[in-house]
């Protein structure tokens, strides 16, 4: 075992060698099903031909020059994203947090040309936005916190999905909302479907950003390219990470409107973000997602996913609820189930445990009806067995 590396993670007692699709394969051979995606990120599996194919192509003509000149391929993705969302710019950077980030300098960049002396941004109790400074002191969890103060200041935060505290909200320094459509890390909670609807109302009527973490939500995993389009809204705001590049290391925060004009030159920047690698990477994403038309798959497949797991966990007491929102699954338990993690690795399968009680299932979406019932039959019979 290496000892060198930071003890950061609880890792578990398996090393990946590589990947087929769906299923990951161990230094010994064995096989395992791949429920979770590598947290969200690998929509198209392990090592698909379009992206092996466009990584390896650019990799031998231009991996990165710095943004201090144009990047040609980062230009064509920014159209690619802008088309598919009706947005009107692009940021790139190289993560979740980073993206976030920039779309809380932008947020706080807004208030101060509206002379206001303290901008701070609603954010949401159970959230998460990632793990530096900043997107640590918004996200909503006091045990990812916990001895890193003092934290970064203006952000006030209110219970999800609850309307009334929104509108109850009376600080003069407010100037944005940022909030994730479908809450992962907190557990796959999914809000009324009319919250988007009513955040981007009251936004509307206070001058406020509307500012959306899609990093989990994003390309294709709830059923939409991104989540909101299910809303019939569009944010100010929103920031895309995890499977833009398929595994290469990738983020966007997308701006329209006034927003778009807040981050002129200097005013914020990224060594490696948008370089021509992940790029190409990012663009081939796309490509795969609409030839085959994988975002429409995603809701079908979710949908059955979640109903034969409602029909086949319904007499189990301790499962209290089975949500989903495309590929983004979540079984609520009445009891914490972190030990199901390293019982289903002992089966052959990879899933996550979030919010201590909730099993998250983020498959590929290229998952097969034949491999899904395959997953549906092992987790139940995992979850019997434990419960």
């Amino acid at each position: 075992m290496n000892n060198h590396v930071m003890p950061t993670y609880a890792r578990l007692p398996v090393c990946f060698e590589r990947g087929e699709g769906v299923w990951l394969l161990d230094n010994d051979g064995n096989r395992y099903l791949d429920a979770i995606s590598g947290i969200a990120v690998c929509n198209l599996g392990h090592a698909h031909p379009a992206v092996t194919a466009a990584i390896t192509q650019q990799a031998g003509k231009l991996v990165h020059t710095s943004n201090l000149y144009r990047i040609e391929l980062q230009e064509t993705l920014a159209d690619a994203l802008v088309s598919a969302s009706s947005m009107d710019n692009v940021f790139f950077c190289n993560s979740g947090a980073e993206a976030n980030e920039a779309a809380i300098k932008l947020a706080r960049k807004y208030g101060h040309g509206l002379d206001v002396e303290k901008p701070t941004i609603v954010v949401m109790e159970g959230s998460f936005h990632g793990r530096t400074l900043a997107t640590l002191s918004a996200t909503g969890n006091r045990k990812t916190q916990e001895g890193f103060e003092p934290l970064v200041d203006g952000f006030e935060r209110v219970p999800y999905d609850d309307m009334g505290a929104i509108s109850a909200i009376d600080n003069s320094n407010v100037v944005a909302v940022l909030v994730e459509p479908v809450q992962g890390e907190g557990g796959v909670r999914i809000p009324h479907p009319n919250y988007l609807r009513h955040l981007r109302e009251i936004c509307n009527q206070r001058g406020w950003l509307l500012m959306l973490d899609e990093v989990q939500t994003g390309m294709g995993r709830t059923g939409s390219m991104f989540a909101f389009q299910q809303a019939g809204i569009l944010p100010d705001v929103f920031t895309l990470a995890k499977a833009l590049g398929n595994g290469v290391p990738i983020g966007a925060c997308l701006a329209r409107g006034t927003a778009a004009e807040i981050l002129t030159a200097g005013k914020h920047g990224s060594t490696f973000g948008g370089n021509p690698l992940a790029c190409a990477a990012a663009l081939a994403v796309l490509k795969t997602l609409r030839e085959e038309n994988l975002v429409d798959r995603a809701h079908i497949l979710g949908s059955a996913i979640a109903e034969s797991l409602r029909t086949e966990l319904g007499g189990n007491l301790h499962v209290i609820e089975v949500r989903n929102q495309g590929l983004m699954i979540g079984i609520q338990l009445d009891k914490p189930c972190g030990e199901l993690v390293g019982l289903a690795l002992e089966k052959g399968l990879l899933i996550n445990v979030t919010a201590e009680t909730t099993i998250r299932l983020l498959p590929p979406l290229i998952l097969s009806d034949e491999i899904a019932r395959h997953l549906v039959e092992q987790l139940i019979g995992i979850v019997d067995a434990y419960l």
